[in-house]
Formats: structure tokens, C-alpha cells, sequence
């Protein structure tokens, strides 16, 4: 196993990086712990708002951090 294979950990049959992975959780659960936390009102209102926090979370995550996969389309003669 060389260097780079060693960043790598395995999460549902796909590889990804444990300082990206670090990230993005970090990320959508600040976001979703910010949105329940500063949510007014009575019941429903903090769990509506800490879901939109943990969306939002993605959406920010998706963007700061670019997929690394290439997807090479291979011609088959049939």
C-alpha cells in the first residue's frame, strides 16, 4: 500500500479521503447544531430549522470539496 492509498478510507464501497470526509462532517454538523440552537419558537421549529442547517451543510461541503473520480467511457464491439 503505497502513501496515498494510506488517506484513503472505505465508506459504503467508495473511497474517499479521511481529511475531506473530517471536513464535511464537521461542516454539516455545525450547521445543523447552529440551526437548532438558534431556532425561535416552540416544537417542530428547531427540528425544521436543524434540517435546513444540515442542507445547507451539504450544499457548502459539495462545493468546498471537488469529487477526485474520473470516469473513463470505454467503446465495446458488439
Amino acid at each position: 500500500m503505497n502513501e496515498e492509498q494510506k488517506d484513503y478510507v472505505d465508506v459504503w464501497g467508495d473511497n474517499v479521503k479521511i481529511k475531506d470526509l473530517g471536513i464535511s462532517m464537521a461542516l454539516c454538523i455545525a450547521f445543523a447544531l447552529g440551526g437548532y440552537i438558534i431556532a425561535p419558537g416552540e416544537a417542530p421549529q428547531p427540528l425544521i430549522t436543524g434540517l435546513v442547517g444540515g442542507v445547507i451543510g451539504f450544499i457548502v461541503s459539495s462545493i468546498i470539496i471537488k469529487p477526485k473520480r474520473t470516469i473513463s467511457k470505454m467503446r465495446e464491439d458488439v
